[in-house]
């Protein structure tokens, strides 16, 4: 272990339930227990809910990315029927606060701008009406009056900027909100002692999660209480509902937020606190529920959830034989008008920045900018994504210098099946693994040899055919440190460490197993994973597990699914609660067959003296006997009536980061790897990309549902397809979002989907986690662009393009060929 890293002691393991064979419903592909209410229409989104007296809200948009407010004309709005109320930001600041931020210093953000707007779509009026026409009728109506300010788009050129091209001019002096450099382990010397020095600029752009539902809510304030009550499709709402509460002017205990079925997340529905705020400000100045939907242009401009958007100068250190020393690059990244997450995003890929790799240190600086766009926020992957793109990056670029077969060199550098735990140079860990095994197998599944081959001899016969590879990490289960550990160490921030997630269950007296989940669905599987994982400890049939979800105030924090950490969290959730069961089952069963709680079993549903077929007691009998019998047992607490329980986990592995940041300390340790290969033909003449064939293989530790780890692999490739071939928000010069619509911003179809995608699973299960579960809802985008830019270049080989920059749209891959061609040429 490097110098560096000594004070970062790996904990031991809390684990209580190890992986094993022979399990009943774990690793089963049973149906989603989700399904049946959702396919029927029955789920609940947030636009299926009314309540009476409700009015609808409008908003007025800003057309310019950054100009001052000089006036706003409301009368002629106010004047039309069936209006309650026209407002401002001015209006909106009198009953509410700034949004919450995580940044430090924090970047103000208003839900409504006052004085002065920073992107296209930020808000500075809003109606409410009797209904949605009204309002939106009423919102065409208001007149504002501009004064036009330079627009920030280049990211480079913003963080340079003067004069009224400040965003933030009373807060800050410059466009750059963090400028931070971190060396992990003795960087400059190994640079220093290298034999070569790759180097490469590399450019991600943005785009976003676009979830069929955006983002919505139902508030009423209640004037008579003083508070709350938020009907909304965040997936955040019982974590930290008292900075909500705070921008709000409330206390917790004023403000209950219930959650609806959400239609979609992949981060951008995380935290969703500015249209939380804005329309609960809304109801308190109406004096009525409101309702607000976004509609899909409000969410492209203004939902606070656009993704990454960087410029990276990377570099690696390499010995003469091919092996790497250490990594650094300097990245700007262009995080739009505000802050609200700092860097996080630098942090989570701090998790996994050097890849499966034995790399000894790494250094970093970045560059926080702010431009006039829409701010950054969490979208599959966090951020790892890039670094994942960026370090597989590096590894072709070697390949190509040193004239190395790039499999190879993946292959010599990997990090060993016998050195798990593996510390990185930033302090996390990588829990357990087999690279190779992983690698070996997706080789086998794709045919890798036998399409190499066959992509030669295409080649050969004028076709652009290549295939790509990607080894990478896909890190899971959280700790909140990466929100903060690489904030100005003088001003941190609010430097939390706990991401709990909580449980409810409950036997009444028929026997029937109610759960209460603190964290809704999202579009993954959350009581599926609760069934198996209950089923499989406690012995009950998955059809007697009943669900329910808590609101803010009836439910203890949970975090929620997010940052791949849902299944492995609940899994432990569901460890602590069944053994509390347990010990209640055993313990009124031992009274009621006279027999010591040690001689017990739980066994199909029945607490059983152990080896006896005759002597049990169904879980339905002792609830209903403890719940209305209480006579029949001793007088003492330990019979308190009923079989009911709250169980919390924590983190199962976290360290705290070094005071000097050293090292960041773990924080992001339950790793899984996967390996994508794909063929693909490029038609050098449009700069079309074909897939023809698709092989992923994905380690996710002990998998509990097949299926559902399927359709996670599977999205996730789609997303990370959509970054490579398509998706990119362009703005104008003058800051213009000029395609904020699905016509112009090209999702994926399943026209463009791989028609052959096999899928295979390594498992390494996680010493850390019960039963050894890892995360799984990240892979496919975490490995999808690396892969895919390979085989692009590989096809291309014979037109020498290098592609150093995504997406690779048909005109700009056409437009590398072009180049290529002149310079051939020349």
């Amino acid at each position: 272990m490097a110098s560096h890293l000594d004070t970062n002691v790996i904990p031991p393991s809390r684990q209580r339930e190890a992986p094993r064979a022979g399990l009943t419903w774990i690793g089963q592909s049973i149906k989603r227990v989700e399904d049946p209410r959702i396919l029927t229409g029955n789920g609940g989104y947030i636009d299926d809910f009314k309540m009476p007296g409700m009015a609808h809200a409008a908003m007025v948009s800003s057309p310019h990315a950054h100009a001052r407010i000089i006036s706003i004309d409301t009368s002629k709005a106010k004047a039309l029927p069936g209006v309650i109320g026209v407002y401002t930001g001015a209006d909106l600041a009198s009953v509410v606060d700034p949004c919450p931020s995580f940044a430090s210093p924090p970047v103000p953000q208003h839900a409504m701008a006052i004085g002065k707007v920073r992107h296209v779509g930020e808000v500075v009026a809003a109606v409410v009406a009797d209904d949605r026409y009204i309002a939106e009728d009423a919102a065409e109506l208001i007149e504002v009056e501009w004064e036009i300010l330079p627009a920030n788009v280049d990211l480079e050129a913003s963080a340079a900027a003067t004069g009224d091209a400040h965003l933030h001019p009373d807060d800050r002096e410059t466009n750059v909100a963090l400028d931070e450099s971190f060396s992990f382990g003795p960087v400059e010397e190994d640079f220093a002692a290298a034999d070569h020095i790759i180097k490469r600029r590399l450019r991600w752009h943005r785009s976003s999660a676009q979830a069929i539902e955006t983002s919505g809510v139902v508030a009423h304030y209640d004037e008579f209480k003083g508070g709350y009550t938020i009907h909304c499709n965040s997936n955040f709402y019982n974590f930290i509902p008292f900075v909500i509460g705070g921008s709000l002017r409330v206390s917790p205990g004023e403000l209950r937020i219930v959650p609806a079925l959400t239609g979609g997340s992949f981060g951008s529905k995380v935290f969703s606190h500015k249209i939380i705020i804005l329309t609960g400000g809304l109801s308190r100045l109406a004096g009525v529920p409101v309702k607000y939907i976004e509609d899909r242009l409000e969410h492209f401009t203004n939902s606070d959830s656009h993704g990454s958007d960087r410029l990276y100068d990377a570099e690696l250190a390499v010995e003469k034989d091919g092996t790497f020393k250490s990594l650094r690059f300097t990245v700007l990244d262009d995080y739009g008008a505000y802050l609200q997450f700092g860097v996080g995003t630098h942090g989570n890929a701090m998790a996994q920045v050097t890849g499966p790799y034995t790399i000894g240190s790494f250094g970093m600086r970045v560059v926080a900018v702010l431009t006039n766009k829409c701010q950054q926020g969490p979208y599959r992957g966090f951020g790892s994504e890039v670094t994942n793109w960026v370090m597989e990056r590096m590894v072709d670029a070697t390949a190509d210098e040193l004239g190395r077969d790039p499999v190879e060199l993946r292959e010599q550098n990997m990090i060993q099946p016998d050195a798990f735990p593996y510390m990185i140079p930033t302090g996390n860990i990588y829990d357990s693994g087999n690279f190779q095994k992983v690698l070996s197998e997706a080789k086998e599944m794709f045919d890798f040899d036998g399409w190499r081959a066959k992509a030669k001899a295409m080649r050969a016969e004028g076709r652009c055919v290549g295939v790509g590879l990607a080894t990478c990490m896909e890190r899971s289960v959280y700790g909140p440190t990466e929100w903060w550990s690489l904030n100005n160490k003088a001003t941190p921030g609010f430097t939390l460490t706990s991401t709990p997630e909580g449980i409810t269950a409950r036997f009444d007296p028929s026997g029937k197993l109610f759960i209460t989940l603190n964290s809704p669905m999202v579009g993954n599987s959350p009581e599926t994973v609760v069934t198996q994982i209950l089923a499989e400890r406690l012995t009950v049939a998955p059809e007697d597990i009943v669900f329910n979800y808590s609101d803010s105030q009836s439910g203890f924090n949970g975090v929620g699914p997010q940052g791949s950490r849902f299944t492995a969290m609940i899994a432990g959730a569901c460890v602590s609660a069944s053994i509390k069961l347990e010990e209640r089952l055993k313990r009124f069963g031992a009274h009621m067959l006279q027999r010591r709680p040690e001689d017990l079993e739980l066994r199909d549903g029945m607490v059983a003296v152990k080896g006896l077929k005759d002597q049990e007691k169904s879980f339905a009998e002792i609830a209903l006997t403890s719940s209305f019998f209480r006579l029949s047992f001793p007088d003492g607490e330990e019979f308190d009536s009923g079989l009911e329980t709250t169980a919390v986990y924590d983190h199962p592995l976290s360290t705290d980061p070094d005071e000097d940041r050293k090292h960041l300390g773990i924080f992001y340790p339950i790793v899984g790897h996967i390996c994508h290969i794909v063929a693909v033909e490029v038609d050098p003449g449009t700069g079309k990309v074909e897939m023809l064939d698709y092989a992923a293989v994905h380690d996710n530790g002990t998998i509990v549902n097949p299926r559902t780890l399927a359709g996670q692999v599977w999205g996730g490739t789609a997303n990370g397809i959509g970054t490579t071939l398509s998706e990119q928000f362009h703005y104008n010069s003058d800051g213009q979002f000029t395609n904020p619509n699905f016509a112009e911003f090209a999702m994926p179809t399943a026209n463009e989907m791989p028609r052959n995608f096999k899928l295979g699973h390594v498992e390494t299960p996680s010493p850390y986690t019960e039963y050894g579960i890892k995360g799984g809802g990240e892979g496919g985008r975490l490995g999808a662009p690396s892969a895919l830019t390979s085989a692009i270049e590989d096809a291309l080989q014979d037109y020498g393009v290098r592609i150093a920059a995504l997406p690779v749209t048909p005109p700009v891959l056409r437009g590398l060929i072009r180049d290529a061609e002149q310079v051939a040429a020349e």
